[in-house]
């Protein structure tokens, strides 16, 4: 490992997305993720939000066609823009590991889930090598103690290698369309359409 990462990354793109069974490599990767939208879906709803930029030419329309529209975890898909489509998948059969994801427990994971992420990631390189330490800390501990110049029971009384979700920064904060704002209101008025 090439030392210790210190910079926040958004956690929901490294570790829920690989749960969405996407094959790496695909034509369009989300431009961002989220576990919440401002004013519609809080963590403890069980969402995964992706965000695509993209126009929906026949490139993408095939895209979504053949792994977004039939993703058995989909649940609703908006379009914010032309060129910014935000997919929202329910994660309630991950419940457990959304759990420790909230909590910055990664370590926690399920077998499952670590052996997902971890397929996804690959088994080469320094992304994998960090990606398997998060999931797996205690046998980077040592090492991480010594990047970090301090005593190694410091790192083992905090256990974890990566910091948890940042959830201001895990949370879409654009408008709610009307129409979703109209169909969630409990009074819904013929008057008003």
């Amino acid at each position: 490992m090439a030392g210790v990462y210190t910079q926040y990354f958004q956690k929901s793109k490294v570790f829920l997305y690989p749960l969405l069974k996407l094959k790496k490599g695909i034509d369009f990767v989300p431009e961002q993720t989220y576990i919440a939208w401002d004013g519609l879906y809080q963590p403890s709803d069980y969402k995964f939000l992706c965000l695509y930029n993209a126009k929906k030419n026949d490139k993408f329309l095939k895209f979504e066609a053949t792994f977004i529209e039939p993703h058995p975890a989909l649940e609703a898909c908006f379009s914010l823009s032309e060129d910014q489509h935000l997919y929202v998948f329910d994660m309630k059969d991950f419940k457990y590991d959304y759990k420790m994801f909230i909590r910055g427990r990664y370590s926690r994971f399920s077998i499952k889930v670590k052996d997902l992420i971890e397929e996804f990631f690959g088994k080469v390189g320094n992304i994998s090598q960090y990606i398997t330490s998060f999931l797996n800390p205690e046998e980077y501990h040592e090492q991480y103690a010594e990047a970090l110049d301090v005593n190694i029971k410091v790192i083992s009384d905090v256990y974890e290698l990566c910091s948890p979700p940042d959830l201001d920064k895990e949370t879409i904060s654009v408008e709610v369309p009307d129409q979703i704002k109209i169909f969630n209101s409990n009074s819904i008025s013929l008057d008003k359409l």
